[in-house]
């Protein structure tokens, strides 16, 4: 099984976003953490900014919006360029509405849940998805230590996502490095967002390279990817 690995800009030097996004062109995708200073207590970048990116790599961008009135912005990541937009379950009025809007402009539609968010609530709209996000800390800052109470939840959703037969990507974000990323797929995850891990490597390039390795690694022997 491959693992797929998306470095977060919100570790990147800001001034060199497009020098940046170049550095880690072997990624599967980059992490684009927006934020509005509402939804979590920090502010970050926007549509334009997105728009720019989307111009300057050829890495796909993965929008995560960490914003309030998810139904009324999320569309819009969408036609500044992004090739999936992550909403959080928490600030969506009508979350299957959206994904499906998300769907029909031609965007990999994605729900986040913070970490006291329960998946099972959500278990029927999984097919409406193309990945669920687990945060694995609290969204609003980079740079924080990975909490490992969220194994179990990473391993529930896998389950449910086994139970429906689902072609649904399970990606964590928060702390994912080497030394949490092969416990991370052990549990489920086969998407992983590294910031600092990535962007405070000597070489970006290579450290992608090696949490790939660690994760493919992991999942191929593990129970949840036996036979998928």
């Amino acid at each position: 099984m491959a693992a797929q690995i998306n470095p977060s800009i919100l570790s990147a030097d800001f001034a060199r976003l497009a020098e940046e996004a170049k550095a880690v062109e072997g990624a599967d995708w980059l992490h684009v953490d927006v934020m509005d200073n509402h939804f979590v207590p920090n502010l970050t970048l926007g549509v334009p900014v997105v728009e720019s990116l989307a111009r300057a790599t050829d890495t796909p961008l993965d929008c995560h919006l960490m914003i309030e009135d998810a139904d009324r912005w999320a569309p819009q990541y969408v036609e500044a360029g992004a090739g999936s937009v992550t909403f959080h379950v928490e600030a969506a009025a009508a979350p299957v509405r959206l994904a499906r809007e998300i769907r029909a402009k031609g965007a990999r539609a994605s729900m986040a849940l913070k970490p006291a968010t329960p998946i099972e609530p959500y278990e029927d709209l999984l097919a409406e998805l193309d990945m669920l996000l687990i945060m694995t800390v609290e969204p609003g800052f980079g740079g924080q230590a990975f909490l490992d109470i969220m194994l179990p939840k990473i391993r529930r959703t896998r389950e449910l996502i086994s139970k429906h037969g689902l072609e649904l990507w399970l990606q964590v974000d928060g702390g994912v490095s080497a030394e949490t990323i092969e416990r991370c797929a052990e549990a489920g995850a086969d998407v992983f967002v590294a910031g600092s891990a990535v962007y405070g490597a000597s070489d970006p390039a290579e450290a992608v390279r090696a949490l790939r390795s660690q994760a493919e690694a992991v999942m191929a022997r593990a129970a949840w990817a036996c036979g998928h």
